[in-house]
């Protein structure tokens, strides 16, 4: 039932308390959503493609039931959960490249400097990544930075949600700019290209298995709304840093759990 949007999106690499987040985000947003007014309006404003971001979605559903989902099942039945939480880490320490070059782009030179090192701290003494060194000599990890959400703060709007074929959810700002973070990938410059592609298959096996507990979150009923709206929501907690009106709380909220 998951569209492996949420697995190649904005989770490559994510950190299991991101996960957690997510997991919140379902059991505290999902029956607000589910019972938001989605109005012909806001339909036309945020998904004017719907009819065709439909297909797609069904088209990835279909290839995740019949390839990623049970890949990912295989991975998990043969890999020790410590193994498996390394390679994890393994991966959590390649997006750090990323997030440090987006993190200055964005003016935030703290958070940079922070990725860089535990990049370098988990690279050496950390083996790779396979321990997260940094964290126990107080060198906490920030949450994943990518260049769409730089070309957010540089005033770049979202423009409309669309759904890619394999890719799964995104937006008009935001689909281009995963070319550009393909740049920040140390994995991308490996000269093999099996390795390279090995790698890579990998890293969404990897995401894809940390992500089967919560498809059950899922509802049956229009996931493709709910998962749209997720999206969006979860998109800009991220590119808010954590603060984003609660559109569906309260009046006068301006925490997204609070």
């Amino acid at each position: 039932m998951v569209n492996y949007l949420f697995i190649i999106n904005r989770l490559q690499g994510a950190k299991l308390s991101y996960l957690t987040l997510l997991a919140a985000i379902f059991s505290f947003v999902a029956p607000a959503l589910q019972s938001q007014n989605t109005s012909y309006a806001y339909v036309e404003e945020v998904d004017p493609l719907e009819g065709i971001n439909r297909d797609i979605h069904s088209f990835n559903e279909l290839a995740d039931t019949y390839i990623l989902k049970p890949l990912a099942m295989s991975y998990r039945e043969v890999t020790h959960d410590a193994i498996e939480d390394s390679i994890s880490r393994i991966f959590d320490n390649l997006q750090e490249v990323g997030s440090a070059v987006n993190n200055l782009a964005q003016g935030k030179g703290y958070a940079s400097t922070k990725n860089t090192g535990r990049f370098v701290v988990n690279s050496t003494v950390g083996l790779l990544g396979v321990f997260d060194v940094a964290e126990k000599i107080g060198i906490e990890k920030e949450d994943p930075e990518d260049f769409g959400q730089t070309l957010a703060t540089w005033g770049v709007g979202s423009g409309p949600y669309i759904v890619l074929p394999f890719l799964g959810p995104s937006t008009l700002r935001d689909a281009p700019s995963r070319f550009v973070d393909r740049y920040f990938q140390p994995q991308a410059y490996l000269d093999d290209i099996g390795a390279r592609n090995g790698v890579q298959i990998l890293d969404i096996t990897s995401t894809r298995a940390r992500l089967l507990d919560f498809e059950e979150s899922i509802p049956e009923e229009d996931p493709y709304s709910f998962i749209r709206d997720i999206y969006l929501q979860q998109r800009e907690y991220q590119i808010r840093d954590g603060q984003v009106v609660d559109d569906f709380g309260a009046d006068g909220s301006d925490d997204f759990l609070d």
